[in-house]
This record gives structure tokens, C-alpha cells and sequence, in this order.
């Protein structure tokens, strides 16, 4: 893509190259002002094959101390192991390189609060990639709501159904408590985000309770792979988000809103303010979330949001690192409240 040479150019480090990072090079490169123009990788790339690839020159390492030393990189981006994510981002930070960064931030909240320190001692900016809350399903569900369509919201559900078994190219490191976290975490934090972006992101209170499936094929995970959260916020409404990585079934990212003039199911409708028949639903026009696949999500949107607030100086719309660590924090009590056998945990 030619890239407008009115506005700023942004060269982009990627750390990581699996599945995500793939995704990732294509949507930057799609943008205004990003370029990969370095990738590091524990194991050895060919920097020639992935120029080719990729369309443009690509340096590439095997150390991320080496990378971050390059003077010509603005931006760090992310896409690695979770739990390298803390220490990755804070030596970007300190390094003077804004940062993507791949859900989940970091696996606790001690982490998503050093790197929270290290971005704001440097002035850096951040993207979490939340990419679903660019997504047109959302957008449209948004803009439904901010015309008042369904009028006060006092009760939402936002779930995520996702088999992630040995079918699915991050099982082989998903599985371990380590890098996979909790259901809410490794994947279930898009649907519980969307549920905080259309809600409202004054939590109370979370209860949570989580178990996992007794088929053999999710055996490995070491931890409980099916949760479900409930949510009472500041102004009385409620909401629920469940997480469901062990299930066998399409992916569904199931979404249910219940307001003072009407009802949204997913990509179906019913507003008082229109008049129309109560015992039918309106159908939306909308492309919905309705795969796992990393290259059916919205990052070029969201990147070009992030390129755009760096031209002037802002965080971004969204996904800034303080827009998602208020997600986070939710998720952090969630699995307390899980771990506890759904003790109520206030924020």
C-alpha cells in the first residue's frame, strides 16, 4: 500500500512471530503511517524471505535487548508469550518506543500496573489489542445505543464461545497456567470488554464461578477453562460475561442487551421508539464476530486509530493502556472471585 507522505511515518518492531504477529504486519502495514520494519524472534528468521513476504525491507533478531537498541524503531509491538508481555513492554517503555501490546496486558495485575509506571515515566503510549470494540458488530451496537434506541440499559450479556483445543494454533502453550492464565484472560476478556464498552465501565462488584469440561481433548489445561462472571455496576444495572474455551461447538460471541425502550439479540433488534411489532425482532446490518481467526479481527482499524492519536500526541480511542486496564481490573477480581468459589469482590 502506498503510504501518504503528508502525515508521520511510524517504523514498527514486532516481537514474536506466530499466528497473531502474521495478522498483525498485514494491518500495520495496511495503515497510513505503519511500517514492520524489524521483526525478533527466538528463533532464526531469514530476513530476505521475510522482506519478500511482507513487501518491504525487514531487519530481523533473536534478541529483544538488540532490537530496542535501533534507533529507527517507533514502535514496539507485542504479540509473544503473556507471560514475557511484563518484562517486554516495560524495556520498550524504557526504551522510548511506543507499544502494541496483545491481550492479555500481562497475567497479573502487579504486571499491568508496572508496565501502567513504566509507559507513563517515559512518555510512551500504549494499544491493547481490544480489537473487537472496532469491530463492525460493535460499532453498530454502539452508535444503536448513543441513539437511545434501546433507552437506559439496566441488564447485558456479552459472551465468548471458543473451542481452543489442539486444533487451534495456541494450544500447545494456552494449556499451561502460566501463559494461559484463566478462561477470562487467554480469551474471554474480548467479550467481558465488549460488555464493559456498551455498559459502562463502573463495576461494583464481580461474583464469578468456573469449572471445565470432562472431555479428554481439554485434559491439558491446568486450569478451569468454562467461567461465568456476574457484574453489578454503580448505577444498579446488571450484567453477565461468560468465558467458554473448552467448548465443541462454531465459535459465538453471543451478545443480549435489555433496556428501558427495547432489546438487542446479537444482530437482531426491538425498539418502542420505532413503533414496530414487538413480536418480531429487526435485523441489523452488520458483519458479525463470528470466528476465532486472527485475520478476520479488526486490528487495521484499531492500528489506525493508534497511528492517528500518535500524529497528535493523545492517547487513543478505546484501547489506550488506561482504557484497558479498566478492563483488567475487572478480570483480576473476576478470577478472585472464581478462585474463592464465587465470594463477591469489590472494586
Amino acid at each position: 500500500m502506498k503510504h501518504d507522505t503528508t502525515s508521520k511515518h511510524y517504523n514498527v518492531g514486532t516481537i514474536g512471530y506466530g499466528w497473531a504477529a502474521t495478522a498483525h504486519i498485514a494491518a500495520i502495514n495496511a495503515t497510513k503511517q505503519g511500517r514492520v520494519t524489524a521483526v525478533c524472534s527466538s528463533r532464526p528468521l531469514d530476513a530476505a524471505e521475510l522482506s519478500a513476504k511482507h513487501g518491504g525491507p525487514i531487519k530481523t533478531y533473536e534478541r529483544v535487548e538488540d532490537m530496542l537498541a535501533d534507533p529507527a524503531i517507533d514502535v514496539v509491538d507485542i504479540t509473544g508469550l503473556p507471560s514475557l508481555h511484563r518484562d517486554q513492554a516495560v524495556a520498550a517503555a524504557k526504551a522510548k518506543k511506543h507499544i502494541i501490546l496483545e491481550k492479555p496486558m500481562a497475567n497479573s495485575p502487579e504486571e499491568v500496573a508496572h508496565i501502567m509506571q513504566a509507559a507513563a515515566a517515559n512518555g510512551v503510549k500504549g494499544c491493547v489489542c481490544f480489537e473487537c470494540r472496532f469491530s463492525n458488530q460493535f460499532q453498530v451496537t454502539k452508535a444503536l445505543l448513543d441513539e437511545g434506541l434501546l433507552g437506559k440499559l439496566h441488564y447485558g450479556e456479552v459472551d465468548y464461545y471458543h473451542g481452543i483445543g489442539p486444533w487451534y494454533g495456541q494450544f500447545r502453550w494456552n494449556t499451561g497456567k502460566k501463559d494461559g492464565g484463566s478462561a477470562l484472560l487467554t480469551a474471554g476478556c474480548h467479550a467481558l470488554d465488549a460488555l464493559l464498552m456498551l455498559m459502562g465501565h463502573d463495576v461494583q462488584s464481580v461474583t464469578s464461578l468456573s469449572t471445565k469440561s470432562a472431555s479428554p481433548i481439554f485434559a491439558p489445561y491446568e486450569y478451569d477453562t468454562s467461567s461465568v462472571t456476574i457484574l453489578h455496576f454503580k448505577n444498579g444495572a446488571v450484567g453477565k460475561s461468560a468465558a467458554i474455551v473448552d467448548c465443541l461447538q462454531p465459535y459465538y460471541f453471543h451478545t443480549h442487551l435489555v433496556g428501558s425502550e427495547g432489546s438487542l439479540l446479537d444482530d437482531k433488534f426491538h425498539s418502542m421508539k420505532l413503533k414496530a411489532d414487538k413480536g418480531h425482532w429487526s435485523k441489523l446490518s452488520m458483519k458479525m464476530l463470528d470466528s476465532g481467526d486472527v485475520s478476520d479481527h479488526p486490528y487495521q482499524a484499531q492500528f489506525q486509530a493508534f497511528f492517528d492519536a500518535l500524529d497528535k500526541g493523545q492517547d487513543m480511542p478505546l484501547t489506550s493502556f488506561k482504557e484497558a486496564k479498566k478492563t483488567f481490573d475487572v478480570i483480576f477480581a473476576a478470577d478472585k472471585s472464581a478462585a474463592q468459589g464465587g465470594v463477591p469482590v469489590t472494586l
